[in-house]
């Protein structure tokens, strides 16, 4: 793969110690939207989160936005977050949420849309790394963002720990998470919320044991698939930097 590069980079906005920076990197011919969020005083190489958001959301959804402000502006961290297939910048403005999670479904019918998730994400984070110094490299994301997180993990060196759960082998990738799951050798906290009713709990276990890691603790909360709780949500960065940093 070719250097990526930042293009169409957006006017950095800075707050409370955290500069935030939209851009866009090209990826085998696919435009891939992201957000750069870093702290506004860098020293050397900055560990970096690579941030996976759920279905039907975007790479600005409001947790990914609170996780990438903690990460920056607490724990000196930068992160990375991305569009995912048919998500965001990446479909039509104000388009129907039911719309939405029907592409979201049939987008991961193809075979092709695990692979090409893995190469965009790293391609957001090569551009990152064509701006600045990055160190350590983690992983975030729940749900839709664990069907691109397990395949990345496992496909990428550089990630050194990894924030993933409610999701199980499912659907039409049921297979290659089952597949990559033994690759995943890095620190893993994994979420599962008791009563979800998307994802049975004892698909989330089976993905949760079949990670290939030793290292790895399992979080369960009752509740359905969106009442994670915000005290579990507080406390991933102070995780992720605990391994980073």
């Amino acid at each position: 793969m070719a250097m990526a590069t930042m293009d169409k980079i957006g006017d950095p906005v800075t707050g409370r110690g955290v500069v935030e920076q939209r851009f866009d990197t090209a990826c085998e011919g696919r435009t891939v939207p992201a957000i750069l969020w870093r702290p506004e005083a860098i020293e050397g190489a900055t560990p970096l989160v690579l941030l996976g958001h759920g279905g039907t959301l975007h790479k600005r959804a409001d947790y990914i936005l609170a996780i990438a402000r903690w990460l920056a502006g607490r724990h000196g961290i930068a992160s990375v977050a991305i569009d995912g297939p048919v998500h965001g910048d990446r479909r039509a403005p104000g388009s129907d949420p039911e719309k939405t999670f029907d592409d979201f479904v049939q987008a991961w019918k193809r075979p092709q849309t695990v692979d090409e998730t893995v190469r965009d994400f790293q391609a957001a984070l090569g551009a990152a790394e064509s701006e600045m110094a990055v160190g350590a490299v983690g992983y975030f994301g729940f749900s839709m963002g664990t069907m691109m997180g397990v395949p990345l993990v496992a496909a990428e060196p550089r990630i050194s720990v990894a924030v993933l759960g409610l999701m199980g082998p499912w659907g039409s990738i049921a297979d290659r998470l089952r597949q990559d799951a033994p690759e995943v050798t890095c620190p893993v906290r994994f979420l599962v919320q008791w009563d979800d009713e998307l994802i049975a709990r004892e698909l989330c276990f089976e993905l949760f044991d079949s990670l290939g890691t030793r290292d790895k603790h399992l979080r369960a909360h009752p509740g359905p698939h969106r009442a994670v709780p915000a005290s579990e949500m507080r406390d991933v960065p102070g995780w992720l930097a605990e391994h980073l940093s």
